[in-house]
């Protein structure tokens, strides 16, 4: 049953089996896949079904290095699930490997356990199958193509975006009204309470909007709140340790990891292309993708680097127009247009042409709007009136095909995990008086000589296999220009079996608490370069799987 403690006046919260703090892609997972399993479950939502004031300015970060964007912290049902693009891809066997280059690197799992997990994602919540990366699947459009290029060291790896993304909140919502599992909207869960005789955590301590303080009590507890928040509410619930649950070995917040991302370098092609979807993006079959550009496991454990990609984005005379991405805002809030569009891609290829179909939504594509704002996309549409009907005729008439003579390309790297990005609290506070989170991070040596050298690697291999020239200064520019926020915040709760210089144990359980479990990117020891959301539901299936056997049945719960 789905209660708004705004608008409902409860005394008193009943307890349960599992209380999961979080309604994102993690825990909506872990809800849905116990909604059947005869254990009382609730799971409690800071936001409401829809945004709110109130939840737009709990998102409040303060930030040094690279800037942490606001809509990578949702305070709505689904979290940040309501605005990603949908992009994903498995890891690679290499991401979860001990790299000797990379100090503290190596899951405490092997990648061959995951594949279950990823197909049941697949089948369950609409991510792509594992055949659908392969040559069977949309490495098929890569024959399709005018180029059809060989490398020495480099290799493709494919990601994929349902269409339309994943609202896990929208998707989801069915699972609240089963018997046994609960949804709580504007339930800010502002500290956990635990227990030094026992070492668990008895209570959870919410605030609401109105004002109310409510506590509910559970058997067992799960964070799934994301990558900053998981360390916040850590850090300040401090029952059993001064420093914060789960942190008598300063480990909480600390190896913050991202997915650095932007524009640099300009890829003049030897002759001009027009049809290139593999590498430029398209939708077909139900899905949006692409196929990056990363250095061969080999190549990476030669020169000792980590795992960051490429991929192609072509210039079209209305590239950067905010005329066109403006249309394709509007177009994208058209119910009538995006299923025209997914219709089409259903039988035949729909070739991207322009970034913003697809890929990181922008900050336009996310502000907050009213009436006024939406008129104002209106009038960029009007105000670059030459460049948006040069896009519509080519969007709409597809044989028009618009000859592309240069690519850029956007970079998104794997940063190293370093103890010194980190997550800790600022002086400042939320509404609720709860200090708002302070995250400090930026690239590394190893993180920049690692993209630099897939740039180097790249100038030399893209002319070799008859793509042209690739001017790039990555290596000398100043100041370091991959400097935007990719909203994938993982490290801050790593798994591992020391608890010397890890949070949880490989199944997600805080190391010094019986009941307290952790879901989400922030229990990755490393991050790879892939979106992490596909795996985030993976090792979320994987938890649920784990705490139907540990907690058993709903017998002994406590009752309100």
């Amino acid at each position: 049953m789905i209660h708004d403690l705004a608008q409902t006046q409860l005394a008193e919260l009943p307890g349960y089996d599992l209380c999961v703090i979080g309604s994102g892609p993690a825990g909506a997972t872990i809800a849905a896949e116990l909604a059947n399993s005869g254990l009382r479950v609730c799971v409690l939502e800071s936001g409401r079904a829809a945004v709110t004031p109130l939840g737009d300015r709990l998102r409040r970060v303060e930030s040094e290095g690279l800037r942490i964007k606001s809509w990578s912290r949702e305070r709505v049902l689904g979290g940040a699930s309501t605005t990603w693009a949908g992009l994903s891809s498995p890891l690679e066997e290499i991401d979860l490997a001990p790299r000797a280059w990379v100090p503290l690197s190596g899951w405490p799992i092997a990648r061959a356990q995951l594949d279950r997990y990823y197909a049941q994602a697949a089948a369950r919540y609409r991510f792509p199958e594992a055949a659908a990366f392969g040559v069977e699947g949309f490495g098929a459009l890569r024959a399709k193509g005018e180029r059809q290029p060989e490398w020495n060291g480099i290799e493709e790896k494919v990601f994929l975006a349902a269409t339309p993304p994943q609202d896990f909140g929208k998707e989801q919502r069915a699972v609240f009204e089963r018997e046994g599992t609960d949804l709580y909207l504007d339930a800010s869960v502002v500290r956990l309470e635990a227990e030094r005789s026992n070492g668990r955590v008895a209570r959870a301590h919410v605030r609401t909007s109105g004002g109310r303080t409510l506590v509910l009590e559970a058997r067992a507890f799960v964070l799934a709140t994301g990558g900053i928040e998981n360390a916040r509410l850590l850090l300040v619930s401090r029952d059993t340790c001064e420093a914060g649950l789960g942190n008598e070995h300063d480990q909480v917040g600390r190896y913050l990891m991202n997915h650095p991302k932007s524009y640099h370098g300009v890829l003049t092609l030897e002759r001009s292309v027009t049809e290139l979807p593999f590498f430029f993006g398209c939708m077909w079959r139900g899905f949006a993708g692409y196929a990056g550009l990363r250095l061969c496991d080999a190549e990476q454990e030669r020169a000792g680097l980590l795992d960051s990609y490429c991929r192609f984005e072509p210039l079209f005379p209305w590239s950067d127009s905010i005329g066109v991405e403006s249309l394709v805002t509007l177009a994208k809030r058209s119910r009538l247009v995006a299923s025209r569009l997914r219709h089409k891609a259903q039988k035949e290829v729909v070739a991207l042409r322009d970034y913003s179909e697809t890929g990181d939504d922008s900050e336009l594509q996310n502000e907050r709007r009213g009436p006024a704002g939406w008129m104002s996309l209106g009038w960029n549409v009007v105000r670059d009136m030459p460049r948006v009907s040069r896009y519509a005729w080519n969007r709409v008439f597809e044989r028009a095909r618009p000859a592309v003579h240069a690519v850029r390309l956007r970079n998104f790297m794997e940063m190293q995990p370093h103890p010194e990005n980190r997550v800790q609290l600022s002086t400042r506070q939320d509404e609720f008086g709860v200090p708002v989170p302070l995250v400090r991070h930026q690239c590394t040596e190893l993180d920049r000589r690692s993209l630099v050298a897939l740039h180097e690697k790249l100038a030399t291999e893209l002319p070799r296999a008859g793509f042209g020239r690739l001017e790039s200064q990555l290596g000398s520019v100043q100041p370091w220009p991959i400097d935007q926020d990719a909203s994938h915040h993982m490290g801050t709760t790593r798994m591992g079996t020391d608890p010397a210089n890890s949070v949880v144990d490989p199944d997600g359980r805080v190391h010094s608490l019986e009941n307290l479990y952790i879901a989400g990117a922030s229990v990755f020891p490393t991050s790879g370069s892939a979106n992490p959301t596909y795996t985030i539901v993976a090792l979320s299936i994987r938890l649920a799987e784990h705490l139907r056997g540990e907690l058993g049945s709903a017998q002994g719960a406590p009752r309100a």
